[in-house]
């Protein structure tokens, strides 16, 4: 599995972006190959004799669920609260959503776990209809945090809605290299938290800080990369669209005693070009998009930025790649890249890329 996640990013940088030149550095390997996920998101279904199931829609069918009884990249504990849960859900005969019809409850289960604290959090996720609270929450009894979220779209999706807390807290708290960091239900944290730790670690010493320069983090979620590099550099400013997961930012900075970091609600296309003529010029820029990589609009924003360095942290190669070709076109070389195994025994590769300003 290494040897070909790491040709298929080779592959990608040389055959999609035309590039040559750089370091291929070699792959990082995981940390454990199996039960690595610190979250996980299942779905409901109708099994023979009306049995409730849960687990992960069939390979190509959004109407078939597998039943899973024991996911092998969840934890012996994570597994155990979703059970838990299940049988619950099972013994008071609850409806699992139809995604024919629209009709019944049951749509999903999310279960996060904090690997470094032992925090288990589950969020149950129906349809609109009503539930029994106090139930949910003693089936749910020394987790922390039993939640419900009430979805109306007929999408399959575990985001919006409305959520309630029916036991524990609404917040998952997890270390990473020293610090705490806290999650709100539905923000983004980097699935592996063994990996996610030495995928900063390749961040940072991307970064090359010296301390005292100012580094801007986009898409920085709930501040993650850019905490762990604040002691490090002279000042960090984030870039966030979600604004729940930028009040966790905030709150993770001050938890944390960190006192140059500063985080802003903003669309990366519209809001980095306002942050650079205010705050200036960043020394170091890190960029960790979604999957679909950066757009050319937001690629033109960051070369007028005009960062000495480009941390840019991928996980799609082909992506990154058409990126890479973009900044080096507009002046900046690609000179390292180094892949990371977050999700062994699966197809999706992590890496983290830099470029430098040529001159």
């Amino acid at each position: 599995q290494l040897a070909v996640k790491q040709a298929q990013v080779e592959d990608a940088l040389r055959r999609i972006g035309g590039l040559d030149g750089f370091a291929s550095e070699p792959i990082v390997p995981a940390a454990e190959q199996w039960r690595y996920r610190n979250k996980l998101e299942y779905s409901f279904g109708g099994g023979p004799g009306d049995r409730l199931q849960c687990g992960f829609h069939a390979p190509g069918r959004w109407d078939e669920i597998v039943d899973i009884r024991d996911c092998l990249l969840a934890s012996a504990a994570a597994n155990e609260a979703r059970e838990r849960i299940v049988a619950w859900c099972a013994a008071r005969r609850l409806e699992p959503y139809d995604r024919r019809t629209g009709e019944g409850l049951l749509r999903n289960l999310v279960v996060r776990e904090g690997r470094r604290t032992g925090d288990l959090q589950v969020r149950l996720v129906t349809s609109d209809g009503e539930l029994d609270r106090q139930g949910l929450a003693i089936a749910g009894e020394g987790l922390a945090g039993v939640l419900w979220t009430r979805i109306s779209s007929a999408a399959e999706v575990t985001q919006g809605g409305e959520t309630e807390v029916v036991g524990g807290s609404e917040w998952l708290e997890e270390d990473l290299l020293g610090m705490r960091f806290r999650l709100s239900p539905e923000a983004f944290f980097q699935t592996n938290t063994e990996m996610a730790e030495r995928l900063f670690e390749i961040a940072i010493e991307f970064a090359q800080p010296t301390g005292f320069e100012r580094v801007y983090d986009l898409y920085c979620g709930i501040g993650t990369i850019g905490l762990l590099m604040a002691p490090r550099v002279g000042e960090v400013l984030g870039l966030e669209i979600v604004p729940e997961a930028v009040a966790d930012a905030i709150s993770n900075a001050r938890a944390n005693e960190i006192d140059n970091a500063r985080f802003y609600a903003g669309d990366v296309r519209l809001a980095l070009r306002e942050l650079s003529a205010r705050a200036g010029r960043p020394d170091v820029l890190v960029v960790d998009p979604p999957r679909a990589g950066l757009s050319r609009k937001v690629v033109r924003r960051i070369v007028e930025a005009s960062p000495r360095r480009i941390v840019y942290v991928s996980c799609n190669p082909t992506t990154l790649a058409p990126n890479s070709a973009q900044l080096q076109e507009a002046g900046y070389k690609l000179t390292r890249v180094r892949p990371v195994d977050m999700f062994p025994q699966t197809p999706h590769i992590e890496c983290v890329a830099l470029l430098e300003r040529s001159g």
